[in-house]
């Protein structure tokens, strides 16, 4: 049974909120106040927090404040409850690190939908990381850095049919089945998933010189995600029955490819964590650092973002509306440029990095 921890100084709406929970099967912890909140948090921290705003003593956004700043806490699923005339004080909980709101006055049927939606969302991201943690762990297990080339697994690209796909053009789509292993000879990719709302979650980047498709090829399954061109890219493919007797017959690309998917499992789970858990300014941040760090330039050239808003909204997994918001903040912040091309010029990537950290 999961744990809901309400904090709320109406008398009448915490004793409301409890009963709804507690036919929804939820077992409920009650809170005047963001103090009280926190004593029982430190107590037992619950499976989720629903809290009110306006409070005395310790209102929610300093309660938020406190549980974002701790590191027992920091992921802990909040949603807050706002009046009309908060606005200003849902922004501002949002950028601190609320999962969602509900606004004043509500019926149970919301707020249960809200609470379902959040443990649904950390229930697929769970999955996802777990699926990719079993289908690639006993190839982690075995991985070491000890005389691992990639010589071998580049020479498999060379001398053969290359395919040209234009920015945003799809090149394989998640649930068809593999039949090549792809080589960036130039250009960008971006592999994401799709809800069922149409919205997208872009899941890795790629960028000259990288392998693409390859984890569906060892585990012999369908792709899980959709691969689309960030700008003109020009890819090898490598015919599947070619790379199977590669890795069977050479310990060494095995060992290399053992390697790739230990980094692979790394980078992937740390950035669904990071768009699970973190805050509008850490989740935008994110997505700028993980763009620089991919596909950053030679030494004291400018680096230029060339995606689209909805693209970066994408692989730093929140709202357009809210993406744009943060990118003014930091401009203002002398972080970053946006040009009348709207292509934005990252001026200080050590700063944004410290952002994430």
């Amino acid at each position: 049974m999961r744990t809901i921890l309400v904090v709320e100084d109406n008398d009448v709406l915490r004793e409301d909120v409890a009963e709804i929970l507690g036919l929804a099967n939820y077992k409920v912890i009650l809170a005047i106040n963001g103090k009280d909140g926190l004593e029982k948090i430190s107590e037992s921290v619950p499976d989720l927090v629903v809290s009110d705003i306006a409070m005395p003593i310790i209102d929610g956004l300093g309660m938020l404040h406190v549980l974002r700043n701790d590191p027992k806490t920091v992921n802990l699923p909040v949603i807050m409850l706002t009046s009309k005339h908060e606005r200003s004080d849902f922004r501002n909980a949002m950028d601190i690190g609320a999962d969602d709101y509900i606004t004043k006055p509500f019926n149970g049927d919301e707020l249960l939908k809200a609470i379902e939606n959040r443990f649904k969302k950390i229930s697929v991201l769970k999955e996802e990381l777990s699926h990719k943690i079993k289908n690639n762990l006993d190839a982690t297990l075995l991985a070491d850095n000890n005389n691992i080339t990639s010589e071998t697994l580049e020479k498999l690209s060379e001398n053969r049919d290359t395919n040209v796909y234009f920015k945003k053009q799809v090149i394989y789509k998640e649930g068809h089945m593999p039949h090549y292993l792809y080589y960036i000879i130039s250009g960008k990719v971006r592999t994401y998933k799709t809800h069922e709302d149409g919205k997208q979650l872009t899941i890795d980047l790629y960028n000259m010189g990288d392998f693409l498709g390859y984890i569906p090829l060892l585990g012999e399954a369908a792709y899980i995600e959709t691969a689309e061109a960030m700008e003109e890219t020009e890819l090898a493919l490598i015919p599947r029955k070619e790379f199977e007797e590669l890795i069977h017959k050479n310990p060494m690309v095995q060992k290399k490819l053992i390697k790739m998917l230990a980094k692979n499992i790394v980078e992937n789970e740390q950035h669904l964590l990071g768009i699970a858990y973190n805050t509008l300014r850490m989740k935008v941040a994110a997505a700028l650092t993980s763009l620089y760090e991919k596909f950053k330039p030679k030494k004291n050239e400018p680096f230029y973002i060339d995606i689209s808003r909805d693209e970066l909204a994408s692989i730093a997994g929140t709202a357009t509306e809210s993406l744009i918001r943060t990118l003014t903040e930091f401009r203002h912040e002398n972080l970053i440029d946006i040009k009348r091309d709207n292509k934005i010029e990252i001026l200080n990537a050590k700063k944004l990095a410290g952002l994430v950290r």
